[in-house]
């Protein structure tokens, strides 16, 4: 069939792929010319989406076993670290690292730092436990930035504790994290284990510093 340029401006003839490649240029295109139902979803990749939001690293670490909060001081927690790795755990991106307890970020960028430890008041007169988040920004003084606590009405019982902040990573060097607990009194276990996430430490990064 051959083009024709009707006298209303319309062009008849034409058929799909026919005019020269680079014919057609980003300012050709009408705006919000280009609507979702033209996009295939096959043509949709992660390289593509980069930079427009979403998740890009899901992490999630455990304490591997439990053991018995120190008396009246902090027990920071620098050993039996493990990676959540049964039942089909899954991990996004990179993930962190871990060395003696303390924790280093793969990029820089905005994180959701999520803690949680199970606590349970063994005997005695404990009426609570303290969980820190504790950061640094020079890679030497950390502060406590985010705590939770959980509270015992009697002896044998369980509580969870959570802890939860937002940290700026602008340097991968210098920003980390690392977790403790506090007990005035002796006789509080937390309660973890390598099967499950009874005591649990979650850092997603939710974008670009």
């Amino acid at each position: 069939m051959p083009v024709t340029i009707n006298g209303n401006g319309s062009i008849t003839g034409l058929s799909v792929g026919g005019l020269p490649n680079g014919t057609v240029d980003a300012d050709t295109l009408a705006s919000n010319a280009v609507t979702t139902v033209k996009i295939a979803n096959s043509a949709v990749t992660s390289t593509k989406t980069s930079g427009i939001g979403g998740l890009s690293m899901a992490d999630i670490w455990r304490l591997s076993s439990g053991g018995t909060l120190g008396t009246d001081s902090i027990t920071y927690f620098t050993s039996n670290w493990e990676r959540a790795d049964t039942y089909s755990s899954g991990q996004l991106g990179s993930g962190m690292t871990e060395s003696s307890g303390n924790f280093t970020f793969p990029s820089t960028g905005i994180y959701q730092v999520t803690a949680m430890m199970q606590f349970k008041r063994n005997s005695g007169e404990n009426r609570f436990a303290d969980l820190n988040i504790q950061v640094t920004t020079d890679n030497n003084t950390y502060n406590t930035a985010a705590f939770g606590a959980a509270s015992f009405a009697q002896n044998y019982s369980t509580n969870t504790a959570v802890a939860n902040l937002f940290l700026d990573v602008t340097n991968v060097s210098t920003h980390k994290v690392r977790f403790c607990a506090y007990t005035n009194r002796s006789s509080i276990l937390y309660l973890a284990n390598s099967s499950s996430n009874a005591c649990s430490f979650t850092f997603l990064k939710l974008g670009e510093t």
